[in-house]
């Protein structure tokens, strides 16, 4: 599939590590297809995070959400001992996505390629075990979520478009 295909739905949800490219094919998105980007930093702990996902996905018009609710599912376990939503939490908010034309793209590269492309972009990055830790984290929230909505994974280390779904 291609990225023009990606296009023709109405919300995209880009999703990965750090580093994968994620902001990067979202400012394409916003440039070539008319987009509106929402790039989502870590929700404080005093928001709810269904409401502000729901808020932002009520929103009219084409959308792309430059990380989502689905990275609380990795960054919580991974970095805080826990998540701040539940399966079934991010389930129905996965389903508003659905509901929306929506199609999840979940952003891969090598760990040395996003170890190079951090230290390029910060001045440093994480060890190339905890950038593999992360992959792993979001590849096991992928293939959960995969049985219940669309996903398609994007190789971004590659020179020309590789989707799969």
């Amino acid at each position: 599939m291609t990225l023009e295909a990606i296009a023709a739905h109405r919300t995209i949800v880009l999703e990965g590590g750090d580093g994968v490219g994620k902001s990067t094919l979202a400012h394409t998105l916003v440039n070539q297809y008319g987009f509106t980007a929402v790039h989502s930093p870590r929700t404080p702990d005093h928001q709810n995070l269904i409401n502000r996902y729901r808020d932002l996905l009520a929103r009219p018009g084409r959308l792309v959400l430059d990380r989502s609710f689905l990275s609380e599912l990795v960054y919580g376990p991974l970095y805080r001992g826990h998540s701040r939503l539940t399966w079934n939490q991010a389930l129905d908010l996965a389903q508003l996505v659905t509901a929306r034309d929506g199609v999840f793209l979940y952003l891969t590269a090598p760990a040395a390629t996003v170890h190079q492309r951090l230290t390029t972009r910060d001045g440093q990055a994480p060890a190339l075990v905890e950038i593999t830790a992360l992959a792993d984290a979001y590849q096991r929230a992928f293939r959960s979520l995969t049985d219940h909505v669309p996903v398609l994974t994007y190789d971004t280390a590659s020179s020309t478009d590789r989707l799969t779904g």
